[in-house]
């Protein structure tokens, strides 16, 4: 291979399947790279799982080929959430784990996420070593071979979520409805609910190989919030995305409640019960101001990062956090679950807060309201950079200066388009639309198309 550049993105490596670093050969060729970089010994065992993808095996046996011709042999935990092979992982006996995955993209995608021994992604400076091995490369050849696979590592880790994720909570008498995606969590979720008490609906579990995220899960909950009103007394809802590892969640009455207020449930239960030695939670830029109000109403402070769920982890190790996440449901508790993101553990979470106060998802996550947000996009014929912008962050700061607390404003580019976009959110909907029109409109006379 004689091209370069960038292989691994935010979360592994992901394309359409067959086609750029996802055909067998290209994965093959980064299972041996990565058996070089990881494994020291030149022996080692792999730990390998799949999403619900037809794509899924296929790349599964390209990459333990590519790891198996470098003394490295791999078993196979099948069907699988993200964090079950995560935590599969660092329990084990395994050098690395391999996650067959394209979360919530569609079925034609596939992706390859690599994990340590510890259960933790890559670093930036390992992939870097990967990519550097890959580019070494004369040609991407690459071999496949049949990976056995071992049953009994799915119900350890739905073992795992019945009984160790929240010791003692009693599901009984409690109605669920879980939507899976038809991807990862597929088996693992309605099991680990069943099996603490709950009687549960379960849609969308029943993977085909190419109905994964398609109108379903955490990106889709429409079908999810209609048969939760259907029901007429269902408890709540879940919805997962398709490796498992966010967390959507619908009420009684069939609203939704995202990452915000999730994380606002969860740090205000915390609070009043269990108070943290760090009252702190850490957040991204895309969580709404909302969360931050309903949060400092009890001592809680929201500690911001960019997006990413790796940024989320690296602050709580950092700051010796305890919780956070990211709006699109991706909720990360610290040292007690290993710092892995997991849809079906937050679930459990939420579950024990509202076993423990009697009350409904709904009263639970009331205290969360979110602030109106603008959102515009202006056309531009440069893309200086925007620190140098002067006039136009001088009249940003004034705004985010008058909204206080309770707003803020963000100006970015599009990395796609010539564009710039305004975002202004805060609690008064009329005065944001006038501020958002002010920046806009500075923004065309300072660097208009």
């Amino acid at each position: 291979m004689t091209m370069e550049g960038k292989i691994f993105g935010t979360d592994g490596v992901r394309g359409r399947f067959g086609e750029g670093w996802l055909t067998p050969e290209r994965v093959s060729a980064l299972g041996r790279a990565v058996a070089s970089v990881c494994v020291s010994s030149g022996t080692g065992r792999a730990l390998i799982a799949h999403d619900g993808r037809a794509s899924g095996p296929v790349l599964e046996q390209a990459i333990a080929g590519g790891l198996h011709q470098l003394g490295v042999e791999s078993v196979s935990a099948g069907l699988l959430p993200t964090p079950g092979l995560a935590w599969l992982t660092k329990t084990g006996e395994y050098d690395l784990g391999v996650m067959i995955s394209a979360s919530h993209n569609p079925a034609a995608d596939n992706g390859v996420k690599i994990f340590s021994a510890s259960g933790e992604k890559l670093d930036d400076e390992t992939e870097a070593l990967v990519e550097e091995r890959l580019w070494a490369e004369s040609e991407a050849t690459g071999s496949s071979i049949e990976v056995p696979l071992d049953e009994s590592l799915r119900e350890a880790y739905t073992s795992y979520l019945r009984e160790r994720a929240c010791p003692d909570l009693d599901l009984t008498g409690m109605r669920i409805v879980i939507d899976c995606a038809n991807g990862a969590g597929s088996y693992v979720a309605p099991a680990a609910l069943e099996g603490l008490g709950a009687t549960v609906t379960a849609l969308h579990c029943a993977p085909d190989g190419e109905n994964i995220n398609s109108g379903c899960g955490s990106t889709h909950p429409e079908d999810l919030q209609a048969a939760v009103r259907a029901g007429g007394s269902h408890d709540l809802g879940v919805a997962l995305d398709g490796d498992g590892d966010r967390c959507i969640l619908v009420d009684e009455h069939g609203a939704l409640v995202h990452g915000d207020g999730i994380m606002t449930v969860l740090a205000r239960w915390r609070m009043a019960n269990l108070p943290y030695a760090d009252p702190r939670i850490v957040a991204t830029v895309m969580s709404n101001r909302g969360l931050h109000r309903a949060l400092r109403e009890v001592g809680v402070g929201v500690l911001t990062v960019g997006v990413g769920d790796r940024q989320v982890v690296e602050a709580l190790k950092a700051e010796g956090l305890d919780l956070g996440g990211e709006q699109s449901g991706h909720i990360i508790f610290g040292e007690e679950n290993s710092y892995i993101g997991d849809g079906t553990y937050t679930a459990l979470r939420v579950l024990r807060v509202l076993r423990s106060e009697s009350a409904p998802l709904s009263s639970l996550a009331s205290p969360y309201q979110e602030f109106p947000q603008i959102l515009l996009n202006v056309a531009v014929d440069s893309k200086p950079p925007l620190e140098g912008l002067d006039t136009i962050n001088e009249r940003a700061a004034a705004h985010e200066e008058e909204l206080g607390e309770d707003g803020r404003v963000l100006l970015r580019y599009s990395g796609t388009e010539p564009v710039l976009r305004v975002m202004v959110e805060g609690p008064d909907e009329s005065r944001i639309q006038e501020m958002a029109h002010d920046l806009a409109d500075l923004v065309v006379k300072e660097l208009g198309a």
